[in-house]
């Protein structure tokens, strides 16, 4: 079984009115080693119709976003905290959040990334075990225990939300970008990571 393979969920049945809702389990796309990881909250109806996460409109925010600091989706690991679509798009139930959370976790135990960025109020309480103000702290790096690890996490405001406000583009892409610079993965002029920045 390859380290991708390991990492995905293929059958789970812990949360009721999830696997009702689900039609498929959506677990995280991107490489096994990748510097960068980007969680959200939960499948929506896109997600689970593709069985990918971020593919709807806010995944295209996030596309461009990655695409004007030089990174393909590709390049990124893309997980959330909850890998099934709740019904009618409602936020995960605290129950529905801890079933899943040791997914979540061996995941980022397996990956290691340099960097862990929330994407939204979910995720970012979560696994910053604290009230966040997404907004007031987009951008903000943590360092936060996640399972028996510590890890910097970075917070952003949701894709989604740059939508519904088109004030949030400019905290989001900013986050995207210091996420990028942050993990390394984005060359500077010098063609240098500024990872050892940090």
């Amino acid at each position: 079984m390859s380290q991708m393979e390991d990492l995905c969920v293929t059958d789970c049945e812990r949360c009721p009115a999830l696997v009702d809702s689900r039609s498929r389990i959506v677990n995280g796309v991107g490489p096994g080693d990748a510097d960068l990881v980007f969680v959200g909250e939960a499948p929506g109806a896109q997600e689970d119709e593709r069985g990918e996460p971020f593919v709807g409109r806010s995944g295209d925010v996030l596309n461009d976003a990655l695409r004007d600091v030089g990174l393909a989706r590709a390049d990124v690991r893309i997980t959330n905290c909850v890998r099934c679509r709740p019904p009618e798009n409602r936020n995960p139930t605290s129950d529905e959040l801890d079933n899943c959370e040791g997914y979540l976790q061996t995941e980022l135990d397996r990956i290691d990334p340099e960097l862990v960025v929330t994407l939204g109020k979910v995720p970012s309480e979560r696994l910053l075990d604290r009230s966040v103000a997404v907004t007031e702290e987009a951008g903000d790096v943590v360092d936060a225990r996640i399972g028996d690890s510590s890890r910097r996490v970075l917070i952003s405001v949701h894709p989604a939300a740059t939508l519904y406000d088109r004030s949030q583009r400019e905290t989001f892409t900013d986050a995207i970008a210091r996420a990028a610079d942050l993990a390394g993965v984005r060359e500077t002029d010098g063609g240098q990571t500024s990872l050892g920045d940090y």
